[in-house]
This record gives C-alpha cells, structure tokens and sequence, in this order.
C-alpha cells in the first residue's frame, strides 16, 4: 500500500471515529435496549461498531449518519438477539471494554424499571420501534431506519402502546 493509499485509510479512520464519537448514544441505546448485563452489552458494542466500519466505505454522506448508524446497529442488536434466543434454548449457558458507552446504565428510578422490564418483553422489532421514539425520531426517521413506511410506522407504534400499556395495568391478554 502506497503513502497516498496509507493516507486515505488514516483519514477515513479519523472521519469515522469523529462521527461514532458524535453519535455514541446510539450505539448506548441500542445496546442497553438488547442487553441487560455489561459483558453482553460490551460484546454487542463492539459487533454493531465492526459492523459500522465495514459498512463505512459504503455510507452516503446524502443521508443522516444518525439513521445510517441506527439501521446497521439495530440489524446487528436483533440478530445477536435472535442467535443468542436460539442458542441458549439448544446449550445452557454458562454463568453470567470496548466502549465506554457500554457501561452499566446509572440506576434507574421505579418508573425506568418498570419501562424496562416492558421493553425486555417485547419482539426484536417492536424493541427497535421503542428505542427510537424514546430518542425523539419521527415516524419518517424510524421508517427510514427500519425500512417502513411513515403509516406503517404510526399503525405499530399505537398497536404496541396499547398492548404496553395493558401489560402495565397487569392484563395477561396483553
């Protein structure tokens, strides 16, 4: 590899480093979101971060590195949820630092809990659905990171706040 080539590589490094540095909450989120413990969240982080460099060449700077990050780190989060689902229903798992943004989330007051613990529950899908209305995304911005249409978007989330919601009031149907 040439200096020219050497030079490319180091800026493209940098750039990205920039933009996951900027962006860091997401991939807080997402990890928090999939993972309750730090070691399994610290795995996640650094799976969705190789996943983003290997798809960085292939970013177009035309879109929002939000919504890029957000689809490559919640397709990395459903399926390291789904193989690990599968896994341990065949293998009993044993007894239970990339980022810093994989740290244990601060302790959350009784009403975060309880949100929490609505949030496990859920499919991979409706878990991404939640992530990104609680980080204020439109109905546009979630369709566009999990390849929905605007309506569609609108027509999950009120079916899933309705089920939440009466899983919060203890309704077993839910």
């Amino acid at each position: 590899m040439g200096t020219r080539e050497v030079q490319q590589v180091q800026e493209a490094q940098a750039r990205f480093q920039a933009l996951l540095d900027a962006h860091k909450g997401i991939l807080f989120k997402v990890c928090n979101g999939y993972c309750r413990n730090r070691d399994d969240r610290e795995d996640l982080a650094q799976e969705i971060v190789v996943q983003l460099w290997r798809s960085f060449g292939r970013y177009d700077e035309r879109l929002r590195f939000s919504t890029w990050m957000y689809r490559i780190a919640l397709n990395v989060a459903i399926s390291a949820y789904r193989r690990e689902r599968t896994r341990t229903r065949h293998v009993l798992a044993a007894d239970a630092s990339v980022l810093e943004v994989a740290d244990e989330p601060p302790v959350a007051s009784g009403r975060i809990e309880e949100l929490y613990a609505l949030i496990e529950g859920l499919e991979p899908m409706e878990r991404a659905l939640v992530l990104l209305v609680l980080d204020g995304l439109s109905h546009r911005e979630i369709g566009d990171v999990l390849g929905l249409s605007e309506s569609n978007v609108g027509t999950k989330l009120e079916r899933l706040r309705k089920r939440m919601r009466q899983r919060a009031q203890g309704d077993p149907r839910a």
